[in-house]
């Protein structure tokens, strides 16, 4: 089994777990140079918020998807396009990345920015 088929192992047990809960769910997917996030409400199947380092805005200031520093302005963003619906409780979906490096600060983020989870 290669790396990305293990992690998407990985990903399909939690995300049942996290269908469970009823909450929104707050997903990571990180590539080589960027990061993305999105709050997902698995009822509907809609994306309610999202924020990524592909953004216009994101692109022309300093902030970079492929360091810590950026995943904790993504974090940050998403949080606040969050805050601007009503959503303050969420659970987190590390899609089957490990809780260090950039996911791990892109969570930080997200709880600085008033998130819950």
């Amino acid at each position: 089994m290669d790396k990305n088929t293990a992690r998407l192992r990985r990903s399909r047990k939690t995300r049942i777990r996290i269908a469970e809960q009823g909450k929104p769910r707050l997903c990571v997917f990180r590539s080589g140079k960027h990061i993305y996030a999105q709050i997902i409400d698995d009822a509907s199947g809609r994306v309610l918020a999202q924020a990524s380092s592909l953004e216009k805005s994101v692109r022309e200031s300093e902030i970079r998807g492929s360091n810590v520093l950026g995943a904790n302005q993504i974090g940050l963003r998403v949080a606040s396009k969050a805050r601007e619906l009503g959503i303050e409780r969420v659970a987190f979906d590390r899609s089957g990345y490990r809780y260090h490096g950039r996911v791990k600060a892109l969570a930080e983020g997200a709880r600085e920015g008033g998130l819950s989870f």
